[in-house]
C-alpha cells in the first residue's frame, strides 16, 4: 500500500496533463501512486497516460464524463493509498510535496489531513509573486502546530485543495460527494471534516496552481454563479457559536463585495454610469474600502472625464479579471 494516492480527473486537459504527471513522477519520496480518470473517453488523454505504462504506480481509469466530482470519486474508488491527494489535471505538485508532508504525518501520526500553500503560475509558466493563500486574502501565515477550527475555515482559511487526507477520514465524510449540486465539494469536505478530524496547514508552497487564460474568470456569468455556489457552501455549515457566525458573516460580506465590485466595473465598460454607481455603493455597503469609495467618488464627481481617459477600459478589464481570479482561486474548482 503506497502512502499517497494522487486522484486526478482529466477532461479536455490534453495540453496540461503530461506536466501534471511529470510533477508527480519527480517526487523525491517515491512512495505514491497516481490514478488518472479519463473523464470523457478521450483517446489523447488515454495515450498520454499510456505512455507511462512502464511505471506501475500510474494507472488509468476510463469512463464517460460524470462531472468533476464524479471523476475524483472514481479515482478514489480505485486508489489503494493511505492518504488521498486530489490533483487537477492542469495543476502540479513540487518535487518535495510527498517528502515534506510525509515527514509531518510520520512525526504526528494522529493528524488526519495536511494541506499546504501553492505557487500560482500562468500558461506561460511564469510564477506570480503572490501565493495561493495571500491571493485569497488570508493574511495570517498558516501555523502547522495549530489544528484547523471551524472558525478558521468559515473565516476564509480553506485548505488548498491538493492536501493529503487520510483514507478513513475521506471515506467517513463522503469524499467529494457534495450531496447537492448547489454546493462546492472543495469547501464541503473540509466543513464535514473539521469538527472530528485533525487538519493542519503548512506555510510552505508545495503545489502549483495554474491560472488558465481560458478559465471562468473571462465569463462574468460563470464567475457570479461560482460565487453563489461558494456562499451556499459556507452557509451550509450553519454555525451556532457566535465566533463562527461572525467569521461566516465576514466571509459572505467579502464574497458579496467582490460580486458588486465586478458589476460596477462591468457597468463602467458598458458606459452605464447609473448601474456602476449602484453596484459601487452596494460594494461599499459590504466592505468600506478605498477602491469602492474611489469608484463612487469618480462616478459622482466627473463620470465624463473618467470615460475620456484612454487607458481606462483596459485597466478596468484587467481589474475585473483579477477580481474574478481572486474569487475563483479561493478554492480550486
Amino acid at each position: 500500500m503506497p502512502t499517497f494516492s494522487f486522484l486526478t480527473t482529466a477532461y479536455q486537459t490534453e495540453d496540461y496533463l503530461r506536466d501534471t504527471i511529470e510533477s508527480v513522477v519527480a517526487q523525491t519520496n517515491p512512495d505514491w501512486e497516481l490514478v488518472v480518470v479519463d473523464n470523457g473517453m478521450s483517446e489523447p488523454i488515454a495515450a498520454i497516460v499510456g505512455s507511462y505504462a512502464e511505471d506501475a504506480r500510474i494507472r488509468l481509469v476510463r469512463q464517460e464524463n460524470r462531472g468533476y466530482d464524479g471523476g475524483v470519486m472514481a479515482a478514489a474508488a480505485h486508489a489503494t493509498g493511505e492518504y488521498f491527494v486530489v490533483l487537477d489535471s492542469d495543476d502540479q505538485v513540487l518535487p518535495t510535496f510527498c517528502e515534506v508532508i510525509g515527514r509531518v504525518l510520520t512525526g504526528e501520526p494522529g493528524i488526519d489531513a495536511v494541506g499546504c500553500d501553492a505557487v500560482r503560475f500562468d500558461d506561460s509558466g511564469a510564477e506570480l509573486p503572490v501565493g495561493y493563500y495571500r491571493s485569497t486574502n488570508v493574511k495570517r501565515r498558516p501555523d502547522p502546530a495549530r489544528r484547523l477550527t471551524l472558525t478558521d475555515l468559515l473565516g476564509g482559511l480553506v485548505p488548498y485543495y491538493t492536501a493529503a487526507i487520510r483514507r478513513e477520514a475521506w471515506q467517513a465524510v463522503g469524499g467529494y460527494d457534495r450531496g447537492s449540486a448547489e454546493l462546492h465539494e472543495s469547501v464541503v469536505i473540509w466543513i464535514r471534516m473539521v469538527g472530528s478530524y485533525d487538519i493542519r496547514i503548512l506555510p510552505q508552497r508545495l503545489a502549483r496552481f495554474r491560472l488558465r487564460g481560458d478559465s471562468m474568470t473571462r465569463d462574468p456569468q460563470k464567475v457570479d454563479a461560482f460565487v453563489a455556489e461558494l456562499e451556499r457552501s459556507f452557509s451550509w455549515a450553519d454555525p451556532t457559536d457566535p465566533r463562527e457566525q461572525a467569521a461566516l458573516d465576514h466571509t459572505l460580506r467579502t464574497f458579496r463585495y467582490w460580486t458588486e465590485l465586478r458589476r460596477a466595473q462591468r457597468a463602467l465598460l458598458a458606459r452605464d454610469d447609473a448601474a456602476a454607481l449602484r453596484a459601487a455603493r452596494a460594494a461599499f455597503g459590504q466592505r468600506r474600502t478605498l477602491r469602492a469609495a474611489a469608484i463612487i467618488l469618480a462616478l459622482s464627481a466627473f463620470p465624463e472625464g473618467l470615460r475620456r481617459i484612454h487607458p481606462m477600459k483596459q485597466r478596468v478589464q484587467t481589474r475585473i479579471t483579477h477580481a474574478a481570479g481572486r474569487v475563483v482561486s479561493f478554492v480550486k474548482g
